[in-house]
């Protein structure tokens, strides 16, 4: 079996009995076939980051989540989790979203580290996804803007001179 390519093409959660499903064809046949990795010792309380971590990372599973993101196995996680806590997956599905955003009004000063943390990856995995990369079909290399000379500019409280030494 070594060797194998597999080649996702859907990857989701099943909550009777509680098991993560792939979709998937090997890279040599046409046959699509589906995969059923069971969850174990998963409950309400558990770390969804750490259980796709060791789903992805599993000996038997490997080769075939290799086309699965973490994100996604996350994702598929935080909804069993919500099932479990009896939410229904339109919640789960709202809640996963909020804790995948921003928000522009948070004092990220007044967070732990941990939770800190989180907002980074979150905006890295953001600023990763909207980057322009030298390959992308619509990336220009050098791009001119030019800014209106004699519009009315807005300014900033922060602008303001102010007669406060710094």
């Amino acid at each position: 079996r070594t060797g194998m390519t597999y080649i996702a093409k859907k990857c989701g959660v099943c909550f009777e009995p509680p098991s993560i499903i792939l979709i998937y064809t090997e890279a040599s046949k046409d046959k699509t076939r589906q995969r059923i990795m069971p969850v174990r010792n998963f409950s309400m309380f558990s770390d969804c980051s750490m259980a796709a971590e060791q789903l992805k990372n599993n000996s038997r599973h490997k080769a075939y989540l290799e086309g699965v993101s973490l994100c996604q196995l996350q994702k598929l996680y935080s909804l069993l989790k919500g099932h479990l806590r009896g939410e229904s997956l339109a919640e789960s599905l709202e809640k996963f979203r909020q804790e995948k955003n921003i928000d522009p009004e948070e004092d990220m000063n007044k967070l732990d580290d941990r939770e800190l943390d989180k907002r980074k990856r979150i905006m890295d995995e953001l600023f990763e996804k909207n980057r322009k990369k030298k390959d992308d079909p619509d990336f220009i290399y050098d791009i001119e803007v030019e800014f209106p000379k004699d519009e009315q500019l807005e300014s900033c409280s922060w602008d303001m001179e102010s007669g406060e030494e710094i």
